[in-house]
């Protein structure tokens, strides 16, 4: 039996690693939306005060591969020094049977929900968009950061955070690790950092159903992300927003059963299901949405898991992957 391979947080790093994960994504929502993979919905068990288990399978067959994560979610760990996230993912080969690789679950989470976010800023937001406003300073944030700034020439960014220390030390970071010169400020409010960005990335720990984002700070023709909260109802935009933005999900039934701003604007009479726009119909080309102010709001899905890891297993110069083609590769990205 061959060992798999085992990819910690270190070798998700770097732009190219990260464009690979956000291409290889694309494809994957086209094959999401034509029915070609299976994605279940995940095992979610609560228990304490307020943290949870969760197992997240997910098959690509066109692929060849499939995926299982195992995820904690503790609300109290960011007071305890320690990541809200902790988890695992096994890469497993179909055809055998065989793992493949195991890969850092907290960090593979946290790339592949901010290249989720860079997908849909690539068709949404103006190829010449350069200001972003980032509320929440955690290890998603900076996620977001990377991602975004692999599809759009970032060279502002306003951050706000309700921890000071946290806001600022992702500025730090910001301006250490940015791809090219980028004047990073720290806002004392959620308004201040928000208002006429052209990018709006939330990522808050928020539980609450009171917005966090309004949705008369959002300015006309901006791109939102909105990929927070830590229950189906929490919420960090403003339900508002909806009736006017148009709104994108991962997937329809996901997006209805576990984003907090889509079940209440819902519920409100906001919007209806057929104003959810899936993500994978703008890679196709059968929706574009340029110029109109836009709204993702994600929940996350097993199969964005799978889609990581193969593209991260292929990046690994332990693999073998990173140099050669298979027949399984489609044609947006590669394996």
């Amino acid at each position: 039996m061959t060992a798999p391979v085992v990819i910690g947080a270190a070798e998700m790093a770097g732009p190219r690693r990260m464009a690979r994960v956000i291409d290889v994504l694309g494809e994957m929502f086209a094959d999401l939306v034509a029915g070609r993979t299976s994605s279940p919905a995940r095992t979610v068990i609560e228990h304490g005060d307020r943290r949870v288990l969760l197992v997240s399978p997910a098959v690509w067959e066109r692929r060849g591969v499939g995926s299982v994560k195992i995820t904690t979610l503790t609300p109290d760990n960011p007071g305890r020094g320690l990541p809200l996230i902790h988890g695992l993912v096994a890469l497993t080969d179909l055809a055998t049977g065989q793992i493949m690789a195991l890969l850092d679950g907290a960090e593979l989470t946290a790339v592949r929900t901010g290249a989720v976010a860079a997908l849909a800023t690539r068709y949404c937001a103006p190829d010449h968009a350069a200001d972003l406003a980032i509320v929440g300073a955690g290890v998603q944030a900076r996620s977001l950061f990377r991602a975004v700034a692999a599809v759009r020439p970032i060279r502002t960014v306003r951050i706000h955070s309700r921890t000071n220390a946290r806001a600022e030390a992702l500025a730090d970071w910001i301006r250490e690790t940015a791809p090219r010169p980028v004047r990073v400020s720290v806002r004392a409010n959620a308004r201040d950092a928000v208002t006429d960005a052209a990018i709006v990335c939330t990522a808050t720990s928020t539980d609450g159903t009171a917005p966090v984002v309004a949705a008369d700070w959002v300015a006309t023709g901006a791109h939102v992300n909105v990929i927070g909260g830590t229950h189906p109802d929490a919420i960090e935009l403003e339900p508002a927003l909806l009736a006017r933005a148009a709104t994108l999900v991962e997937d329809r039934a996901a997006a209805t059963d576990g984003a907090g701003e889509i079940r209440a604007a819902l519920a409100a009479g906001l919007i209806g299901t057929g104003d959810l726009h899936e993500l994978g119909r703008l890679v196709t080309g059968e929706l574009s949405l340029r110029g109109r102010t836009t709204v993702l709001r994600t929940v996350g899905m097993s199969i964005e898991d799978t889609a990581a890891a193969v593209a991260l297993y292929g990046a690994s110069p332990r693999t073998g992957a990173a140099t050669r083609t298979t027949a399984k590769e489609g044609t947006h990205g590669h394996v």
